[in-house]
């Protein structure tokens, strides 16, 4: 079966910077909806007309991918509002109560980058914002959408997620990461 919208598509992949330095790799098949928001658009592009047993090679720009990087999400917060243990690495949803930075967006995933003895880094950009990616992906299987997955346009399984952030981010500010 050739991938046209709506069909489900198994996928594996391995994901590199621009350096082809090794970012992640879905080594077990998943699956994605596509003709949906399960896949960036530019990915969704190239699979069209795939088989399985197919292999393809993309390079994504940062606006292909998950936009460029925007020192405006980056904030400072008094480590005092944390709860103990604040590590780099956590995520938060939304920045915290008392919070002092205004204009930032309620409903981001806040990444702490920094913790000082007075303050937290959070920063609120995708961790491969700003970044040009090359994507080889194998194609595993191609089958029919059942009928609740067209309706709901996704497979319904939990969103991959890249550098194990948990930051489930979708491209553009939305919350899925693939």
């Amino acid at each position: 079966m050739e991938i046209a919208n709506p069909c489900v598509v198994s996928l594996t992949w391995k994901l590199s910077d621009a350096q082809n330095r090794p970012l992640d790799e879905l080594a077990e098949p998943v699956e994605f909806f596509y003709g949906g928001d399960d896949l960036l658009a530019k990915v969704e592009q190239a699979l069209a007309g795939h088989v399985s047993g197919d292999e393809l090679h993309l390079q994504l720009e940062p606006a292909d991918a998950f936009g460029d990087y925007r020192p405006e999400l980056v904030c400072f917060e008094e480590r005092k509002l944390f709860a103990e243990p604040v590590e780099a690495g956590m995520a938060y949803e939304g920045l915290p109560k008392g919070h002092a930075t205004p204009g930032m967006p309620a409903d981001a995933v806040y990444i702490v980058t920094e913790v000082y003895p007075s303050h937290v880094v959070l920063d609120a950009n995708h961790p491969l914002a700003g970044m040009a990616l090359r994507l080889h992906i194998q194609v595993r299987d191609v089958r029919e959408a059942t009928e609740e997955e067209v309706q709901a346009g996704s497979v319904g399984e939990a969103p991959v997620t890249v550098l194990g952030s948990g930051a489930n981010i979708r491209p553009g500010g939305g919350r899925t990461l693939h």
